[in-house]
């Protein structure tokens, strides 16, 4: 049997740049944000940065810290009520970090996101750059979702999905998770007395997933299944990770000198490229297409492009470039790719064979709807 503790010593002694995530729920007590578990927080932090290892923060609690600010029972529920919460709570957080990373002589800067700007490739690529120049000046970013101007159409959902982004977009070699939970557990420990800790789940393991509770906290947005979801996105980037417990003393440290603390993912052999992972994960989906039973099989078994003969129906505009989720039949995820046809000329054409497709439409850009260049297999992640 693998002898998992010294993989994971093995795994950390590598780590140069690392994203470390940390949840509402973690940060904000009773009476707003907990300057006690934020100075162990950077306290850690800038004890990895001794040690050479570079930190990118993903941080949450700009709403939950707005929510205490004003007075609110909970978190509200509409849009624009949010972002005014977040525009109330995020100068507060930032305030927060900047007295406690000031004590150890340390600069932060922040950085505001919305899932459009990652969206296009060339903002992407402006906001990996920026990070970079952050880190190569000694400068810790401190990342959220831009909370104060996004929408249902553009919101990355929770920042645990923004922290997998980060991790692949960055080049990281980990991302640590922290939440107010110990790990990933065999069932819900705040119903179950006897739950058990799971301590390594190895090739991103489907099966942790029936383990993962979707119900968020009364602050945040990501139960445990975010967390996994956003897991397996790094391990298919070839990064490991790690959910832990961000209320821990010393968790950074304890989990940088190998401690066996938290639930550590490990990731596939096979890592995808960054622009598959740009195409997987950041590039927003803005349709679907239902595929026959051939096509999956001729995607997922032999690698192959997607052709028109395989799709069954199309739902959704959009444009040639554009990003789309392939559906099977019986509407289970199976990839995700960039088309090369808008939605209009994919129904004119689907069920058709390539030879067909300029005699059908009057021209032909490709031969595939999505070439597998273009197309990565996600299987339901």
């Amino acid at each position: 049997m693998e002898d998992y503790a010294t993989k994971r010593k093995d795994l950390l002694n590598s780590v140069k740049r690392a994203v470390v995530k940390v949840g509402s729920t973690v940060l904000t007590g009773k009476n707003g944000l907990n300057r006690k578990v934020i100075k162990s927080l950077v306290d850690g932090i800038c004890g990895l940065r001794e040690k050479g290892i570079e930190i990118i923060l993903v941080s949450s609690g700009a709403i939950a810290s707005g929510i205490k600010k004003i007075g609110l029972q909970k978190r509200p529920e509409s849009i624009s009520e949010q972002q005014a919460t977040a525009a109330v709570g995020q100068s507060s957080l930032m305030m927060a970090y900047e007295k406690a990373f000031s004590r150890h002589g340390q600069m932060v800067a922040q950085i505001l996101i919305t899932s459009d700007d990652l969206n296009n490739r060339r903002r992407y690529l402006n906001a990996r750059n920026t990070i970079f120049t952050l880190l190569s000046w000694g400068v810790i970013p401190i990342i959220n979702e831009n909370d104060t101007v996004v929408t249902d159409e553009i919101k990355f959902g929770d920042n645990d999905n923004l922290s997998a982004m980060v991790t692949n977009m960055t080049e990281s070699q980990t991302l640590i998770i922290l939440t107010d939970i110990d790990g990933l557990f065999d069932k819900d420990p705040r119903i179950h007395k006897d739950a058990r800790l799971i301590h390594v789940v190895d090739k991103t393991d489907k099966g942790a997933a029936r383990y993962a509770s979707s119900v968020p906290s009364a602050l945040g947005t990501g139960g445990i299944a975010s967390k996994i979801k956003a897991v397996r996105k790094a391990n298919l980037g070839g990064i490991p990770a790690i959910i832990a417990n961000g209320r821990r003393d010393g968790i950074l440290l304890r989990i940088f000198t190998g401690e066996e603390i938290g639930t550590l993912f490990i990731s596939q052999d096979a890592a995808l490229c960054n622009r598959k992972q740009w195409i997987a994960f950041t590039k927003s989906p803005k349709g679907n297409l239902i595929i026959d039973h051939g096509a999956v099989e001729a995607l997922k078994k032999r690698g192959k492009s997607l052709l028109p003969s395989g799709i069954k129906e199309v739902r959704g505009n959009f444009g040639l470039g554009d990003s789309v989720v392939l559906l099977d039949e019986k509407e289970h995820e199976i990839a995700v790719g960039m088309v090369n046809y808008n939605s209009g000329d994919i129904k004119k054409i689907m069920g058709l064979k390539s030879s067909e497709i300029e005699s059908r439409l009057g021209f032909k850009h490709d031969d595939e709807v999505i070439h597998r260049d273009n197309l990565v297999i996600t299987d339901g992640l």
